[in-house]
């Protein structure tokens, strides 16, 4: 018998250690959506960006994905962001599809530019640089390195 009440009062303890755990990771890890002013950007691909991807500025998190859907006349993927309410940012902001590493998440980086007038809600980042993957960077080079001239040959 006292060694049943030992086992009992021993996994009790792991289940608290473990909720305890839990309820610190997800209150210091920030992935909760951050509630702000919604904006869009537009790009040719977007790599694996999801729901709930942060936005960095300066590595920075200031926002969170909200959606990725796909234009049906363009067929460009239409990102929208949420972005805190106490960052304003310039009209001439960049937004660039980048990596947590080579294998890592994938983030929005903006990069504010100098435009005196702000981004408000419902605003579109019409300045975009796509997604480039290792694939295409690794044949970019390949083709360089061969002297590719572009004609197939």
């Amino acid at each position: 018998m006292g060694r049943n009440a030992v086992e009992t009062v021993l996994g009790a303890a792991v289940l608290l250690v473990a909720a305890v755990f839990v309820y610190v990771a997800t209150n210091t890890a920030q992935i909760k959506a951050v509630a702000g002013y919604e904006i869009t950007a537009r790009f040719f691909k977007v790599g694996g960006l999801t729901k709930g991807s942060d936005v960095r500025v300066s590595g920075i998190k200031i926002g969170t994905v909200l959606s990725n859907t796909l234009d049906p006349v363009t067929f460009d993927a239409v990102v929208t962001m949420s972005i805190r309410p106490d960052i304003q940012l310039p009209t001439d902001t960049t937004a660039t599809i980048a990596s947590s590493g080579m294998l890592g998440d994938k983030y929005v980086m903006l990069m504010p530019g100098e435009a005196g007038d702000k981004l408000a809600a419902g605003d579109v980042i019409v300045d975009t640089k796509d997604f480039r993957s290792l694939e295409d960077q690794v044949g970019e080079i390949i083709f360089l390195a061969t002297g590719g001239d572009g004609n197939g040959s």
